[in-house]
């Protein structure tokens, strides 16, 4: 596999995203527009993830493979999915997160607690 970046990798088509997943056995892939407040306050985060953990992270904008919309069903943004050898095992779609939920996300697998304890 191919070393895992330290900054997030933009991936502007069909092809570069599929050619990330397949280089990389661990991705975080944040689905986000450029119009969007929260996707540009949930930017440094996921730069920081990128430097916090052993997975690649990509930046995909939607707009740009429409395609990926409807294979990803894509309902609001952003949107991070985390895939294993490719296949989607998590995602967070619920707002803003902070540095150290998307890393505990990352860690545990995909894992998201849906209860306060």
């Amino acid at each position: 596999m191919t070393e895992t970046p330290e900054k997030p990798v933009e991936l502007e088509t069909r092809e570069e995203f599929e050619a990330f997943l397949d280089e990389h056995d661990r991705a975080l892939v944040d689905f986000y527009t450029k119009g969007c407040t929260l996707c540009q306050s949930i930017e440094p985060v996921v730069g920081n993830v990128a430097r916090a953990t052993d997975v690649a992270v990509g930046k995909c904008n939607p707009q740009h493979a429409l395609d990926l919309v409807e294979d990803y069903n894509i309902r609001s943004v952003p949107t991070l999915i985390l895939f294993e050898d490719g296949e989607e095992v998590g995602r967070l779609a619920e707002g803003f997160q902070g540095t150290e939920r998307v890393v505990e996300f990352v860690e545990s697998g995909g894992e998201t607690e849906t209860a306060e304890a």
